[in-house]
């Protein structure tokens, strides 16, 4: 029997609801005003001696005085850095250890030395049960095993303590199969579902490396280019900001320094964070080129170059800056670095334009690659433009009074176009509903601002153009509604990925009517696919329209799921690969998400010259 829709929305919120903390404690106090302590005696105890006369301690500037666990509680013992030199990692204050001034990313969680429990690994929003029986497949020769546990893989103390502070407990199978095959210094081209881990999955291998490599022999002091190791593109300034918050808790204490550049924010205060040193850049195109232009950034020494949602970064509109950054700046080639490039989808046409920044490549396709998990209860209603608001606010009203404690459950609400965002958002705080929106008309500031008061719930309903669909990793969603579908699957895919992440359940719902029905055939293949209940009458729909969802990507195959070397072989550049045969149609100069240089995308046009609303 079916459920009911305000069941299902009952339960994903309920699941997707956030536990409450002791911040939330009515008896808790505010934390006291600490006493000012002067810098020579911050890392002494309470009781500990005098300091030594300067006669006694010169020549040991590493010396500890007094109380040597006092200070942070992560007190580093005394061991080289990964560069060689005496002290701990790293050496960004030129006193021989990491940076004290380092932020700690793990300050708002407790870091208590008691085991994982079920119950906490459920407060980390990570299903790993969930992700048992995901079919895993891999192409390419010489594939290195996967590995079932963390302790299987030598990826360092430091950055062990740091996976055991985001309380992971084992791999995702991403991570299980990437981590080694990167490890083994291979390139990658890795598929995956949405919510599955692929940030670690090139995070750990990228900071291990660096951490146990070769010492870089960097530009003289006073030399204004800096020279990170690895580069992380990424498509959207959110993503980045994401990705470096990530790669920040991972390298904590290593020494490894995380700098993150985008575009829509200041770059002075960019450039002053990459004089103070940078091993790994995560960076969108766009500020990128800037940087590269200014000669303030050098790839010279780029050991690691990974591509997030890479399809993404390789359509017709991000692929003149992707080839520029790669191929015709000072970048070591293919073969010479190792490069990793991550999505949920990769049709094959995108295969093909990967392959160029690619050597001897290992394909890895985790579970239904370019599908939805079967954690998400996709619903498809048949709503015509004029009735879509009050078919909205029918959901809405049913998601907050079946909701925990009475609450509105996250929802986010995708639109196509930016207009049609601040019309959607006025609309239903008028209706009492709190709203905000993101898009690439806001500025970046209005854009981290509108997250922030999703996240915390303050406004519960987050109105989005497609720049919020691609890797945001938002806890807590238990709804997506796609008031416009768009006009791909696989940005379907990528917007109702925002909740079922990390497996846990989700609910996405959908309104379609005639101006929808070139996406008819592979949206019902996609939730047959997934075991969704498909209606009767999208089949009808799908009978009589052609198949490929608009810009026809697919004629390649289904989902990119399968490594596009398999079914053939072709030609390039005089060399026989094998691979799949000459690129049948669909993905010309009017293919793909909008053509011209930073293309237009979801309404976010961008003409020659313009920045992108995605960067």
């Amino acid at each position: 029997m079916r459920s009911s829709w305000a069941d299902l929305a009952a339960n994903s919120a309920a699941e997707n609801a956030p536990l409450p903390t002791s911040a939330n404690n009515a008896t808790s106090q505010p934390p006291s005003r600490p006493v000012y302590v002067p810098p020579h005696l911050r890392n002494r105890g309470a009781n500990a001696p005098p300091p030594l006369p300067a006669s006694a301690s010169s020549g040991n500037f590493n010396a500890p005085s007094g109380n040597e666990n006092s200070g942070s509680r992560w007190a580093p013992p005394q061991r080289n850095d990964y560069r060689g030199r005496p002290g701990g990692f790293g050496n960004r204050t030129g006193g021989g250890g990491w940076d004290r001034r380092e932020a700690n990313p793990f300050a708002d969680q407790d870091d208590s030395e008691e085991p994982v429990t079920q119950e906490e690994q459920e407060n980390t929003g990570i299903n790993f049960d969930a992700y048992e029986d995901i079919p895993v497949e891999t192409s390419g020769g010489n594939v290195p095993p996967p590995v079932n546990t963390f302790a299987e893989i030598d990826l360092g103390d430091a950055l062990n303590e740091n996976i055991r502070r985001c309380k992971y407990v084992r791999p995702t199978p991403v991570q299980r199969h990437a981590i080694p095959i990167s490890l083994a210094g291979r390139d990658l081209m890795a598929c995956a579902q949405t919510g599955s881990g692929k940030t670690a999955a090139f995070c750990f291998p990228i900071i291990s490396g660096i951490m146990t490599g070769q010492p870089a022999q960097r530009p003289p002091r006073g030399v204004r280019t800096v020279c990170p190791l690895a580069l992380v593109l990424s498509p959207t300034r959110e993503l980045s900001m994401q990705i470096h918050e990530e790669a920040r808790k991972f390298s904590y204490q290593t020494g490894v320094r995380v700098v993150v550049a985008y575009g829509g924010a200041p770059i002075n205060q960019q450039l002053r964070e990459l004089e103070r040193g940078v091993d790994i850049l995560v960076a969108t195109p766009g500020r990128l080129v800037d940087l590269l232009e200014r000669a303030r950034v050098s790839l010279s020494m780029i050991r690691y170059l990974a591509l997030d949602e890479a399809d993404r970064m390789l359509d017709m509109g991000f692929e003149p800056q992707i080839r520029k950054i790669v191929e015709q700046m000072d970048m070591p080639p293919a073969g010479a670095r190792q490069t990793m490039l991550f999505s949920a989808t990769f049709p094959k046409e995108i295969q093909r334009l990967a392959s160029d920044f690619l050597s001897n490549y290992i394909f890895l396709a985790v579970g239904r690659v370019g599908s939805s998990t079967d954690l998400i209860d996709q619903r498809v209603e048949y709503v015509q433009e004029s009735d879509k608001r009050s078919h909205l606010m029918d959901l809405l009203h049913a998601q907050r009074a079946n909701g925990v404690q009475g609450k509105q459950a996250l929802t986010l609400v995708f639109v196509e176009t930016k207009k049609g965002a601040d019309a959607l958002e006025h609309w239903l705080c008028l209706n009492n509903f709190p709203a905000t929106t993101i898009h690439g008309d806001r500025t970046q500031q209005e854009r981290e601002y509108a997250l922030k008061s999703f996240k915390s719930g303050k406004t519960p309903i987050l109105v989005a153009t497609d720049v919020a669909a691609r890797g945001l990793d938002i806890p807590h969603v238990a709804h997506v509604v796609n008031f416009d579908l768009p006009n791909d699957i696989d940005d379907y895919v990528h917007r109702i990925g925002r909740t079922g992440r990390a497996g846990k359940k989700g609910l996405a719902t959908a309104f379609f009517n005639e101006n929808n029905t070139s996406l008819a055939r592979s949206l019902g293949d996609l939730m047959q696919e997934a075991n969704q209940e498909v209606p009767a009458w999208l089949s009808r729909f799908a009978a009589r329209s052609s198949y490929g969802g608009g810009k026809n990507r697919r004629s390649g195959g289904r989902f990119g799921g399968r490594d596009f070397r398999r079914e053939g072989s072709f030609s390039r550049g005089g060399s026989d690969y094998h691979g799949a045969g000459n690129s049948s149609g669909g993905y010309g100069a009017s293919g793909g998400y909008g053509g011209g240089y930073g293309g237009g995308y979801a309404g976010n046009s961008a003409g020659p010259g313009v920045t992108s609303a995605w960067d």
